[in-house]
């Protein structure tokens, strides 16, 4: 299962596919995409990628503990939720106006649609599981629930998009060891023939 940077890399993933679609237009440059927090006032860039919320999927089962080897057993891995949400810099130095606020979320969105799912060992290269793809989709909240989210920092709501990426597999750093078999004891029991 997938190591504790699977957090950091589906937000790369978001980034990269971004950066890669995105430039020359209508974003200029593959650095004006970042992650960050709409927070970040002194760094110049025009999309932020921002990681609001991680929360653990119940309704996913998992299995009690996982064989690793013949000798270790796992404690079986968590499911999360991460919970995005992609906006426009407020303090960019472009000088953006409405419309073209409206053309770059435009595009994100379309973006996000398009390439709405990862594999986990497309993300960890060594991982030897087959887990299920991380699915981007909507986040379904109201305007309300999305007016928070910028109320918690302390920013004026502006046109957002908000997104779920799940499930993502965060394996257990706990590793069990199973007791060695050291001495083992075999009988044989030949039953004989009855005589006629």
């Amino acid at each position: 299962m997938a190591d504790y940077p699977i957090i950091a890399d589906v937000s790369n993933y978001l980034v990269k596919v971004m950066r890669e679609k995105m430039c020359p237009e209508p974003i200029p440059s593959p650095n004006n995409i970042e992650i960050s927090s709409p927070l970040d006032q002194d760094v110049d860039y025009i999309v932020g990628i921002y990681l609001y919320d991680i929360v653990e999927d119940v309704q996913v089962t998992t299995p009690r503990l996982i064989e690793r080897g013949r000798a270790e057993l796992a404690k079986p891995p968590r499911p999360y939720a991460l919970h995005y949400m992609v906006f426009i810099n407020g303090s960019s130095q472009m000088g953006l106006k409405a419309p073209d606020i409206q053309k770059i979320i435009g595009r994100a969105a379309q973006i996000v649609n398009d390439n709405n799912s990862v594999r986990p060992d497309e993300l960890q290269s060594w991982l030897d599981t087959n887990e299920p793809p991380i699915v981007l989709s909507q986040a379904k909240i109201s305007l309300e629930e999305k007016v928070r989210v910028w109320q918690a920092i302390n920013k004026p709501y502006q046109i957002s998009l908000f997104y779920k990426a799940a499930p993502v597999y965060l394996s257990s750093g706990d590793i069990l060891e199973t007791p060695r078999v050291v001495d083992a004891q075999f009988g044989l029991h030949i039953t004989g023939e009855s005589a006629e």
